[in-house]
């Protein structure tokens, strides 16, 4: 039987490089559609509830708290950068060594920027940082052209055990927990995963276009010109956020002083 929800995508009338238009309908019909697809959206909040508690009941794997970072005071412990909270989430920041600001991630980039506020997570006794997987002085560097303050470690002298068995260079999301002097491991995420950082990818996925990228599943005429390459994080060849830097005067030339 055939989706009676495909009836009410329509064609804008008149211009032709505009994209298509939901058909337009009174309020009722309107409403009747938001109210089916409510149930959906409902059973999909329920299930990640459901995720999320079967990832509490995970088992951990000890890590050895003494693994050296690097912080603004030189060498401390992955102990230490629990800052005397219980639980510390990490995000392991991919990097170009001796690259420029415009060809460092976009991604990293892009996910890193929207987490701005740390007080709430703070109030449940976990600590945020980056664990840049490239040299110290030169992602501090980044993260003062781009004006972030979370806290900001290199994790490169020990990530070959931190990321044991998985890619080094990519972009994760890792929780641990601190029992007394002991860390252990409690989750880890790649890819997609970390959108859990992202509310504007959240937000656009609540719009009528979406993300405007070519792997959604789209009416036809649906604009999709964000190719899912790196350029769909970056405009002007360069990580969008970073132009704001720039016209506020910022170098992004990474090897030179602070």
């Amino acid at each position: 039987m055939k989706d009676e929800s495909t009836n009410l995508v329509g064609q804008a009338a008149g211009a032709t490089n505009a994209p298509s238009l939901p058909a337009a309908v009174d309020r009722a019909t309107f409403q009747a559609e938001l109210d089916r697809l409510r149930v959906r959206e409902k059973a999909h909040t329920r299930e990640g509830d459901a995720i999320a508690a079967a990832r509490r009941r995970l088992p951990m794997v000890e890590v050895a708290a003494d693994l050296t970072l690097t912080g603004p005071h030189g060498p401390l412990t992955l102990l230490e950068a629990f800052e005397g909270r219980r639980q510390l989430i990490a995000y392991y920041f991919m990097w170009n060594p001796g690259r420029p600001a415009p060809e460092q991630c976009e991604g990293c980039t892009g996910y890193t920027t929207q987490v701005a506020e740390l007080s709430y997570l703070h109030s449940r006794d976990i600590t945020y940082a980056v664990f840049c997987q490239g040299p110290y002085d030169e992602g501090v560097r980044y993260r003062d052209f781009m004006g972030w303050d979370m806290p900001w470690y290199s994790a490169h002298a020990s990530l070959d055990t931190l990321l044991v068995g998985r890619h080094i260079g990519m972009m994760h999301l890792v929780c641990y927990l601190r029992d007394g002097d002991r860390v252990f491991e409690t989750y880890w995420t790649t890819r997609r995963g970390v959108e859990a950082m992202d509310y504007s990818y959240a937000l656009m996925d609540l719009t009528v276009y979406g993300r405007q990228e070519p792997w959604e599943d789209s009416p036809p005429g649906w604009p999709q010109q964000w190719q899912v390459d790196g350029s769909n994080l970056r405009t002007g060849g360069r990580p969008i956020a970073q132009w704001s830097r720039l016209e506020a005067g910022r170098s992004d030339d990474l090897s030179a002083g602070p």
